[in-house]
């Protein structure tokens, strides 16, 4: 028997390439300045004397991309994904110049705060414009060059905007990446030029603007009242929560009901479960083993490459059905979250982590990838921006709710115990992950 090779993509045919290469700079651009920003906070804060409000550029940031994300998606799916992408390129910008030439805490959290609004809008809309830009057979390839947009600013990120930081200025962060978005967005004029016209008519949905503000506030809140165990804060969260994902989310979604809903749950099963165990790897390493950080970063790039490495090979296997690797990917990924409870206590086998992390990451790559793929398939034209939306708001309201209780489960008991704990409960949200994406995401397809 004669195997044949998959397919080539068409993504870096002469038509295509440079809308590729676009899209694909901007991803890496923002996730560039997510993890930069993090390492160079410590120095800004300090700087700016504002380190009794360490915590609200991140949370400012968060509350401007959920919020955004939703206008994102009702605005693409009335007018398309040209007005929302021109409208993010020019709040990122603004945003980029902002909080580069701060002078005060105040003026860097307005800069913060349009960072999140440009990165909302333009995720969502560049969702809506793959849709539109590319033939169905090529998106697998396209999901998988996006998660491996990631992977340069996880290896190099922190590095690169801790040396800025401390051999010229943080602001470097800021301001050293916005030619870069220029080009990005140069690049992608022909595609949104060439775009059809949009015809669609999306379905009305009542109090779609208040409950993205709702959805914003929720989110930052929740993320800061589990952080700092604030207990009245939660409840206003939960308050403000519980109407407004009635709304942004497709019905059925928390219910795990088939099909779409499923679908858009499962993103944020695997990046809350993921996320959550990896905030406290590095913690692990270095307080119960010793590691230095540098040493105690090492799983966290070898899953990044697992993540890329995963993704690319998913894209170039177009007929292996979707969501089969998304519940593979569940698998994998919560074998490595149960592996790495092996190395909470001091006889663990540390050496190991970077290996057992990688196979998490490879478990990541396979199924985040296909989400997307599996969540475009299931989308008409008319609702594709309304769907994107309710993936990354999926996405980030299990982060912050997962790495919330992690926290939490952690600080209220010895080291060790806690990741015990963290690790195993994480693990088996994956598996009921694994089970939910058999049969009730084939339907994802069928619908």
């Amino acid at each position: 028997m004669t195997l044949t090779a998959p397919a080539p993509s068409r993504l870096w045919s002469p038509d295509r390439r440079w809308p590729t290469t676009g899209i694909l700079l901007l991803v890496t651009l923002f996730a560039f300045e997510a993890m930069g920003v993090g390492t160079a906070m410590p120095t800004m804060v300090r700087e700016l004397k504002g380190e009794a409000l360490y915590a609200w550029p991140f949370l400012a940031n968060l509350a401007a991309s959920v919020i955004a994300t939703v206008f994102s998606g009702r605005l693409s799916d009335r007018r398309g994904p040209k007005l929302p992408i021109l409208i993010g390129v020019v709040l990122f910008l603004v945003g980029l110049v902002v909080a580069g030439v701060a002078g005060t805490m105040t003026v860097l959290l307005v800069g913060r705060v349009l960072q999140g609004f440009g990165v909302g809008f333009l995720i969502v809309a560049i969702y809506v414009l793959i849709a539109r830009a590319y033939p169905e057979s090529d998106r697998p390839a396209v999901f998988g060059a996006l998660s491996a947009a990631w992977v340069v600013p996880s290896l190099v990120g922190p590095a690169v905007a801790g040396w800025a930081t401390e051999h010229l200025t943080w602001r470097l962060v800021f301001i050293g990446i916005i030619p870069l978005v220029l080009i990005g967005i140069v690049l992608l004029v022909p595609v949104l030029k060439g775009l059809p016209p949009h015809d669609a008519t999306p379905p009305q949905r009542k109090y779609l603007p208040l409950a993205a503000v709702a959805a914003g506030l929720g989110v930052a809140s929740l993320s800061w009242a589990l952080q700092h165990r604030t207990w009245w804060l939660l409840a206003v969260a939960l308050v403000l929560l519980a109407p407004a994902l009635r709304i942004l989310l497709p019905k059925g979604t928390l219910l795990a009901r088939r099909g779409l809903p499923v679908t858009i749950l499962a993103r944020g099963l695997l990046a809350g479960t993921f996320f959550a165990v990896e905030s406290f790897v590095p913690l692990t390493l270095t307080v119960v083993h010793g590691y230095s950080p540098l040493a105690a970063g090492i799983p966290l790039t070898l899953s990044a490459l697992g993540w890329a490495g995963a993704s690319m090979w998913a894209s170039r296997h177009p007929k292996i059905e979707r969501h089969t690797l998304v519940r593979t990917g569940f698998l994998f990924t919560a074998a490595g979250m149960a592996a790495v409870t092996f190395i909470a206590p001091s006889w663990g086998p540390a050496w190991l982590t970077p290996v057992l992390w990688g196979i998490a990451g490879a478990g990541m790559g396979m199924a985040t990838s296909s989400v997307g793929v599996l969540m475009m398939a299931a989308s008409p034209e008319e609702d594709r921006g309304f769907n994107s939306a309710a993936l990354q708001i999926s996405d980030m309201l299990f982060c912050a709710t997962m790495i919330g209780l992690g926290g939490v489960v952690v600080v209220a008991t010895a080291p060790t115990a806690g990741v015990v704990v963290l690790n195993l409960s994480m693990a088996a949200l994956a598996v009921v992950g694994a089970v939910l994406t058999g049969p009730r995401m084939r339907a994802t397809l069928e619908s």
